[in-house]
């Protein structure tokens, strides 16, 4: 009879999931991520690939999370290959939530560098979470290569996770800052302030960082 009834839920909960209602999906990925059960990861992570709505996709990663790491986080890395942006960016957040370092080697510098911002800035993301020690400098040399890119919400997260990696960026911050890109030095500069004086602000630091560069400088204290 136990049996019977899980079978059910388990109908309802998967039919849920595709339910043309936001809400009625939120609800099935929450009861899935509530009871984990090994046969719905395919699902989830299938679904995560194409959900249009941004609170159910976070509702379906913490699902993902609930399960075991070790039958996720390779079928999570077999979705970094997918040629749909969202299933790339999906996976990468939730390779980033469940933070099992196994993944590290799948974030590589294509990924770092996805042609599409939201991929790339999940990537950047799940990166410095899954960063082996030692290993800072280099992701920062990668990031690097990405300043300049895209607008505010793109160039505020690459800040972010450059900070994240702490004063281990600071070598590849000043290299940066003399780039012949005035984008890639406004942006370094931005970076550095910001990494100096957390309070500033990204619009400040930016604003002043262009402002340093249409006026020839660095940014660099001589």
């Amino acid at each position: 009879m136990a049996m019977a009834k899980q079978d059910t839920d388990g109908i309802r909960a998967s039919r849920g999931l595709e339910d043309g209602d936001s809400s009625v999906r939120l609800r099935a990925a929450l009861a899935v991520g509530t009871v984990p059960d090994p046969s719905f990861v395919d699902k989830l992570i299938e679904r995560c690939a194409i959900e249009p709505e941004f609170y159910v996709r976070d509702m379906l990663t913490w699902a993902l999370t609930r399960h075991s790491a070790s039958m996720t986080v390779p079928k999570l890395i077999d979705e970094l290959r997918s040629e749909r942006a969202q299933a790339r960016s999906q996976a990468l957040h939730t390779l980033s939530k469940i933070g099992d370092r196994r993944a590290w080697p799948a974030i590589t510098r294509a990924l770092l560098s996805d042609a599409d911002d939201e991929v790339a800035r999940s990537a950047w993301r799940a990166a410095v979470v899954l960063v082996p020690e030692g290993e800072e400098s280099g992701l920062a040399a990668v990031l690097a290569t990405q300043f300049g890119r895209g607008g505010r919400e793109t160039q505020l997260s690459l800040s972010r996770a450059l900070i994240a990696l702490g004063e281990v960026i600071t070598p590849t911050l000043h290299a940066a800052m003399t780039d012949l890109d005035p984008r890639v030095r406004a942006h370094a500069m931005a970076t550095e302030r910001l990494l100096r004086d957390p309070d500033a602000g990204f619009e400040f630091a930016i604003g002043e960082a262009k402002r340093i560069v249409a006026l020839g400088g660095t940014g660099k204290e001589e």
